[in-house]
């Protein structure tokens, strides 16, 4: 089969960009403005903002000098070590992140200036991904206080969870880590609107996240001036857990509505935060998700949304999805026989969770490598057919990105058998602690890790 533009864009670049180029040190940014924290992609760690800067120079939210040293790094052919989630990926011989991102047409069309530049200087970027506020209405098991109010009330009331390395301690959360209350001067808030300006016109892609950005005054205040300021080339991103109040709801759909009216924009992306096609399992991995409330407002969405839309399910890929991750798929694939009629409205991602590590992948038994790989097969049969006009099948970068999840899984078995009895300890401390907290129960939400999960409870109490 003939191989997608997109995947074929990122091979391309493959060759461009050499071995330690990434155009997106660049031309994205993630803004965690609760924290003051920075980062050019969601896979290097967070690194902190200078609030003295940005007071003289708000683009300085981007251009942090931590980054510019990567920058160098980067163009003078060094790996920066902060990006090993694709350097590993490439040795695995995959396609990685680097390649997709950097063949995406918002970063590709800067490639020539940026290849020649030095690394000192500060540039506009022209995807921009924010979080504005931490608050939000779910308490995701591998979440945070840093990103969930409903985590900070949690730890306030019980403290760290009894893992080897108390997990989500409340000491941990000081300083820069602590978000800044939403009733509180931010001066990273501050320094953002400052700057939008500036960079409103050099924007192709810009992205809500949270917290729960429907819950967030800031995100009505972006979708007023672009109301205001229609901007035609500009792609708007918001994700969300779709589970929010139907009164708030209601309200969202109708601005989303007038945005997606018209040509005041490119294009509107609704990511939906959701790891399993199973409910039950889905709101246990999510903590306060209401998924019947996700689907109908999914629904909701793509049948009232005139156009100019899509909506993206984010499918966060940890030790206790891939039992229902099927069924999502399923689920997708029944979403875009309906929808997707005259272009593709219905996507989905599979990105790897890496902390905590007790959640990852990688710490599951040999036994559960076969869900994935049936799964893979299964979308192999209903891979999209060349030349189809339909738009229901699975495309080829979807089951590659599996297949990358899949053998990175793999490579649990070569973990040493002390870090795999550690995490699977933490496993049962972490999830036995979260059943008491939550009123929930492990295995009556999943009988079929009974195994699993009793072998983690003795790795607990043998420790």
């Amino acid at each position: 089969m003939s191989k997608s533009d997109f995947m074929a864009s990122a091979e391309d670049m493959k060759e461009q960009l050499g071995t330690s180029l990434c155009l997106a040190k660049w031309q994205q940014v993630s803004l965690h403005l609760t924290t003051g924290m920075n980062n050019s992609c969601y896979h290097p760690p967070l690194h902190e903002i200078d609030p003295g800067v940005i007071e003289i120079k708000p683009i300085a939210l981007h251009n942090t000098e931590h980054k510019k040293k990567q920058r160098k790094k980067m163009l003078a052919g060094e790996r920066p070590k902060e990006c090993n989630y694709c350097w590993n990926m490439e040795d695995l011989g995959h396609l990685s992140d680097r390649h997709y991102r950097s063949g995406e047409p918002w970063a590709l069309e800067h490639f020539d200036a940026i290849k020649d530049y030095s690394g000192d200087e500060d540039v506009n970027p022209s995807y921009v991904e924010v979080n504005f506020n931490h608050a939000c209405n779910l308490a995701c098991s591998y979440c945070s206080p840093q990103y969930s109010t409903e985590w900070g009330k949690d730890i306030e009331r019980w403290g760290a969870y009894p893992t080897s390395t108390p997990h989500n301690a409340p000491e941990h959360f000081q300083g820069r880590r602590k978000p800044i209350p939403v009733r509180e001067h931010n001066p990273y808030v501050d320094a953002f609107w400052k700057w939008w300006p500036e960079l409103y016109p050099s924007l192709k892609h810009f992205r809500m996240t949270g917290g729960e950005p429907l819950m967030d005054k800031n995100t009505y205040r972006v979708f007023d001036y672009i109301l205001a300021l229609p901007k035609s080339d500009l792609h708007v991103d918001v994700t969300s857990n779709f589970s929010v109040e139907p009164k708030l709801f209601t309200k969202y759909l109708a601005t989303v509505k007038e945005l997606c009216t018209g040509e005041k924009i490119e294009h509107f992306m609704q990511y939906v935060s959701v790891d399993s096609g199973i409910a039950k399992h889905a709101e246990y991995i999510r903590h306060g998700l209401d998924y019947e409330r996700l689907e109908g407002n999914v629904n909701e969405y793509l049948t009232k949304i005139p156009g100019r839309n899509s909506l993206t399910f984010i499918i966060t890929m940890n030790n206790l999805n891939i039992l229902g991750l099927q069924r999502q798929l399923e689920q997708i694939l029944t979403l875009r026989e309906m929808y997707s009629i005259t272009y593709q409205r219905v996507w989905f991602d599979t990105p790897v969770l890496r902390t905590p590590s007790w959640q990852s992948l990688q710490i599951l038994p040999p036994a559960y490598y076969g869900i994935l790989e049936k799964t893979i097969e299964w979308m192999k049969l209903h891979r999209m057919e060349e030349g189809s006009d339909k738009f229901t099948g699975f495309k080829d970068y979807e089951i590659q990105r599996l297949e990358r999840d899949l053998e990175w899984m793999k490579k649990g078995k070569k973990l040493t058998k002390d870090y795999l009895q550690k995490q699977r300890a933490d496993f049962y401390r972490f999830f036995n602690e979260y059943d008491k907290r939550r009123n929930t129960d492990f295995l009556e939400t999943f009988p079929q890790m009974k195994e699993f999960w009793q072998e983690c409870k003795y790795y607990a109490e043998k420790a």
